[in-house]
């Protein structure tokens, strides 16, 4: 099954806005002035310098963290390439909001029934995105990741002294759906810096991993408290037993040495 992505290139993207409003069309939402990820933003551009605008979008990571972390896997990797969403199993947690390292999926705060919402490739398009579809500049082209990869390498060994010499989304966090090339930097473009360069489930099952440790441990020190607590209260019942009777024995005595003295 071929696995489609999305190729973004910031050198041809000319600032016209048309992959934001065709975003807009395909998801049903309002037109908007889009600015950051929101309910009802699933694309935006930002401007990076004269005449430099990139886009953002979810990346649809190869092994996506979102998905690693929901626990009723209301968000899954697509094996034709989008991470999609089924509000259905959605059970509101919101662990995918604190997983995205390029903090993607917002969440209807204000809504009855609230979602997350994010980008999903338009996966029920037959034509594929919408926003590679009206890009009238061919800086947002889709197709097979495979083939992507290797126009995207092509273009950096055509011209590089057009190019920053990185390919974007080939291994951050293990690889991811959408890549970048363009003529700086991805951290001068904007683009998250600092993300591990393996998938990011793995830093996830590092932790899960040691859940067993850690209630083995946690057992082992509520079972020394719970012991505690019961020697205490088993001390202290011993105490006030004793107590009681030597009070007993006391009033016992007392009324003892009363009668002999009445004789």
């Amino acid at each position: 099954m071929r696995r489609r992505g999305i190729l973004v290139d910031v050198t041809k993207c000319v600032g016209c806005g048309e992959c934001v409003t065709a975003c807009q069309k395909a998801n049903a939402q309002p037109a908007h002035e889009a600015r950051r990820f929101d309910e009802q933003t699933f694309t935006y551009l930002t401007q990076r310098g004269p005449e430099l605008f990139v886009r953002r979008l979810c990346m649809h990571c190869e092994s996506p963290a979102c998905a690693s972390v929901c626990p009723v896997r209301a968000l899954v990797k697509d094996p034709r390439g989008p991470v999609t969403y089924d509000p259905e199993k959605c059970m509101g947690c919101r662990y995918c909001l604190a997983a995205c390292p390029f903090g993607v999926p917002t969440y209807e705060w204000r809504s009855r029934t609230p979602r997350v919402r994010k980008c999903e490739m338009c996966r029920g398009r037959a034509k594929g995105p919408a926003c590679a579809e009206a890009c009238p500049a061919e800086a947002t082209v889709t197709g097979e990741r495979s083939a992507l990869v290797a126009e995207a390498r092509r273009r950096l060994r055509a011209e590089p002294k057009l190019y920053h010499p990185h390919l974007y989304g080939l291994s951050e966090v293990g690889g991811t759906s959408v890549l970048y090339i363009g003529p700086k930097s991805p951290a001068a473009l904007g683009l998250p810096g600092g993300v591990v360069q393996h998938p990011m489930p793995e830093l996830t099952w590092r932790a899960l991993r040691h859940v067993p440790d850690v209630a083995l441990f946690g057992s082992v020190i509520l079972g020394g408290l719970y012991w505690l607590t019961s020697r205490r209260e088993q001390v202290r019942r011993k105490e006030g037993s004793a107590g009681k009777e030597e009070v007993r024995r006391r009033k016992g005595s007392a009324g003892k040495e009363g009668g002999d003295e009445g004789k």
